[in-house]
C-alpha cells in the first residue's frame, strides 16, 4: 500500500509491516521504534504543556518540561524492555 493509493477502508495487517521492514534487523527496528515513540511522546507532551503553560508561570513550565524531557527516555526504554521480555 503506497501513500498515494491509500484507501482509508484498507487496513494494513501485521504481515504488511513485517514484510516492508524484513531487510532490517530486530535491533534496528527496536531502536527506530524507541526513537519514534520518544519523539511522538515529547511532541505530544510539549503541545499539551504549552497549552497548560498559559495558566502557569514560564519558569515553572520550563522546569516541568525539562524534567519530562530527562525522564521520558528512561520510561520509554523501560516499557520497550518489558514488551520484549
Amino acid at each position: 500500500m503506497t501513500p498515494e493509493s491509500h484507501d482509508p477502508r484498507e487496513i494494513p495487517v501485521l504481515t504488511d509491516s513485517i514484510e516492508a521492514g524484513a531487510d532490517t534487523g530486530a535491533e534496528t527496528g527496536a531502536a527506530a521504534a524507541h526513537a519514534a515513540i520518544l519523539a511522538d511522546a515529547l511532541q505530544s507532551a510539549d503541545s499539551l504543556l504549552r497549552r497548560a503553560a498559559r495558566e502557569i508561570d514560564p519558569p515553572r513550565f520550563e522546569r516541568l518540561f525539562e524534567r519530562l524531557r530527562s525522564e521520558l527516555p528512561e520510561l520509554v526504554e523501560r516499557m520497550m524492555r518489558e514488551m520484549r521480555d
